[in-house]
């Protein structure tokens, strides 16, 4: 089974044009529920069973110190001058190896990824 994907609000429409094209299922934050808050956003991923892929570190917080329940993996994509379509291409690896991120905050850097089992 592939990975559903919920995207946050400020994911770049070429990424997200470019994992729908490969066939993902893939939500946007933008095209739904414009300016949620996080707490409503993690929610609707926890609900529909979706990874939740942010720019915003704050879903660490809301998960780890709050302990709001967490969907099946949030992946947090470091603030990178990232070309448009990078943030794809780092999502169609992670969902080519789903115990990669599956069960786990995953925390992309411009030459690390680390991973941190949710609670």
């Amino acid at each position: 089974m592939t990975a559903r994907l919920l995207v946050n609000e400020n994911f770049p429409v070429p990424a997200l044009r470019m994992l729908r094209e490969r066939g993902l299922d893939v939500m946007a934050i933008i095209e739904t529920m414009p300016a949620a808050s996080d707490e409503a956003v993690l929610a609707v991923a926890r609900e529909q069973g979706r990874w939740l892929v942010t720019f915003d570190r704050d879903y660490g917080e809301l998960v780890f110190s709050r302990q709001l329940p967490s969907p099946p993996a949030i992946v947090y994509l470091r603030q990178e001058p990232y070309p448009p379509i990078r943030p794809a291409a780092i999502l169609l690896d992670l969902v080519a190896d789903p115990a990669s991120a599956e069960g786990y905050f995953v925390v992309v850097g411009a030459q690390t990824v680390r991973r941190r089992r949710l609670p």
